[in-house]
């Protein structure tokens, strides 16, 4: 019964990193445009800490990375919906 609660935070956690990944995607548009590169590597090094975590099971570092990539990850697919916004307003002009 523990094991159930430990995965229903855990999925909860994750789904707060979605939301959190879109603030920070909006508070810091001008970071993500120098760091694209490397916010395309930490979430890659994410998901494999997230599988190897799972192989070990490690239920805390595995969700751990999971955050990280989900939060990464977000932040970069607002910045690709900015940057076509903006190119559509730029072809309207």
């Amino acid at each position: 019964m523990q094991e159930g609660y430990k995965l229903l935070i855990g999925i909860g956690v994750l789904l707060l990193g979605i939301l959190i990944g879109n603030i920070l995607a909006k508070n810091t548009r001008e970071e993500l445009k120098d760091g694209k590169r490397w916010f395309i590597i930490i979430v890659v090094l994410s998901l494999i800490g997230a599988v190897l975590n799972l192989i070990f099971l490690n239920d805390v570092l595995l969700f751990t990375f999971l955050f990280i990539a989900v939060v990464t990850s977000r932040s970069l697919k607002i910045k690709k919906k900015v940057v076509k916004k903006k190119k559509a307003n730029k072809k309207r002009k």
